[in-house]
C-alpha cells in the first residue's frame, strides 16, 4: 500500500508558497493573524461563561460610525493590532478605528481588518469571524493611501470562522485554501486544497425581510426563485440565511450557491451595508480565487477603487453562473405591470 502524505498545515503551506515566490513577510503576517485567531477562539468560547455578553445595551460603547460595539469587538481589535505590531506591517486599518494605525513606516505591507464580524451572534452561540487582507504599503507618511487602491492590488486575504470548529480560508493569490484548527496541537490543518465553488447548487442567501425596500428587478429575481417549479426557472431552490458573513462565505466555498446583500431604499442602506475594504473585497478575493464571482450587484468588486477608508458597498458573491444571472436581472428593464398569467410570476422566461 502506497504511503499517504500527512495533511499539510498552515506553516508548511506558507513555506511552500515562499518557495513559489510569495514574499516571506506575507507569511509572517498570516502567521501572526493565525496565532491571534487561535487565542481569540479560546476567548470567545469562554465569553458566555465569563458573562461577557451581559453588558446592558445602554452601557455598550459606540464606534466612530455610530454603531454599537460589543465588548469583544474591542478585545479582538486590540489583540490583532498588538500581534501585528510585532509583524512587518506598515499600518492597520480596522473597523474599530476611524483612521489607520501606524506601526512600521519601513514595512512593505499593510493589513485591513474586520476584527470580529457578527459579534451580535455571541449571545446566541452562532458563528462569527474575523476578516483580513494584506496589501502593499504605500510608503511615505500617508498610510491611508495603501488602502485606497483597487482590490486587484491585494496580495493576500482570508477569514477565520469561530463556530463548532475554528476554520480559516486563505488565499495568497494562488487558489483558495481551507484549514481547520486542531486544538490539540494548535495547528491549522488544511482540509480543502484549492477549493472550487461548486456550480449547480440550488441554494441562495438573502435577508428576505427587506424585500419591500429592494428595487423591482431584484424583487423579480427573488420572486422567480421562490416560485420554484411553478415559476419561469422551473426548479425549486432553498434559502439559507445564517446571518453571519464569514459563515455564508464558508458555506458557499464548500457547497456553492449565492449570497446577496444588496443596497436598498433605506437611507442607511442606499450604498450597501458591508465595508468595501475589509469585508467585501477580501471575500471577493477568496471567491474569485475559488472560481466564483463577486460583484457590487453589477460590477466586479475587486475592480472598485475605494474613495473612503470605511466606504460601504452592496455585495453579491458565489457560483459564477448565479452571480452573472443576478447581474442580468438587474440590467434589464424592471417589470412594473401585472404578473404574467402564463407563469403566475413573471412575463419573461429565463433559462
Amino acid at each position: 500500500m502506497a504511503a499517504v502524505d500527512p495533511p499539510l498545515d498552515l506553516d508548511a503551506y506558507l513555506i511552500r508558497s515562499i518557495r513559489d515566490g510569495m514574499e516571506p513577510d506575507v507569511a509572517v503576517i498570516v502567521q501572526a493573524i493565525a496565532r491571534t485567531s487561535t487565542q481569540l477562539a479560546d476567548r470567545l468560547s469562554r465569553s458566555l461563561v465569563d458573562n461577557a455578553t451581559s453588558v446592558a445595551a445602554v452601557g455598550e460603547p459606540w464606534n466612530a460610525f455610530g454603531e454599537r460595539q460589543h465588548p469583544l469587538d474591542l478585545v479582538a481589535h486590540e489583540m490583532f493590532v498588538e500581534a501585528l505590531t510585532h509583524a512587518p506591517v506598515q499600518s492597520v486599518l480596522s473597523k474599530e478605528a476611524a483612521m489607520p494605525i501606524a506601526i512600521d513606516p519601513s514595512a512593505s505591507f499593510a493589513v485591513a481588518l474586520e476584527p470580529l464580524d457578527g459579534s451580535n451572534n455571541i449571545s446566541t452561540n452562532a458563528p462569527i469571524g474575523s476578516i483580513f487582507s494584506v496589501v502593499p504599503s504605500a510608503g511615505g507618511d500617508q498610510p491611508a493611501a495603501a488602502f485606497l487602491r483597487s482590490g486587484r492590488s491585494m496580495t493576500a486575504a482570508g477569514f477565520v470562522m469561530y463556530g463548532p470548529a475554528t476554520l480559516m480560508a486563505l488565499s495568497v493569490g494562488h487558489g483558495t485554501q481551507l484549514f481547520v484548527l486542531d486544538r490539540a496541537s494548535g495547528r491549522f490543518i488544511r482540509s480543502h486544497a484549492d477549493a472550487t465553488i461548486p456550480i449547480g447548487t440550488r441554494e441562495f442567501a438573502i435577508n428576505a425581510s427587506n424585500y419591500r425596500h429592494w428595487e423591482p428587478s431584484l424583487r423579480g429575481y427573488f420572486d422567480d426563485l421562490v416560485a420554484g417549479t411553478e415559476g419561469p426557472r422551473g426548479e425549486d431552490f432553498t434559502m439559507c440565511w445564517i446571518a453571519a458573513l464569514v459563515a455564508e462565505a464558508y458555506r458557499i466555498l464548500v457547497h456553492g450557491g449565492i449570497f446577496l446583500y444588496p443596497a436598498d431604499a433605506r437611507e442607511e442602506c442606499r450604498n450597501g451595508r458591508l465595508r468595501l475594504i475589509y469585508e467585501a473585497q477580501p471575500l471577493a478575493f477568496l471567491v474569485e480565487q475559488a472560481g466564483g464571482a463577486a460583484v457590487d450587484m453589477t460590477s466586479a468588486l475587486l475592480d472598485r477603487q475605494p474613495a473612503k477608508l470605511h466606504e460601504r458597498s452592496p455585495m453579491v458573491f458565489g457560483s459564477r453562473d448565479k452571480v452573472e444571472r443576478v447581474a442580468q436581472y438587474l440590467s434589464e428593464e424592471p417589470f412594473t405591470g401585472d404578473r404574467s398569467p402564463l407563469f403566475a410570476q413573471r412575463g419573461l422566461f429565463r433559462s
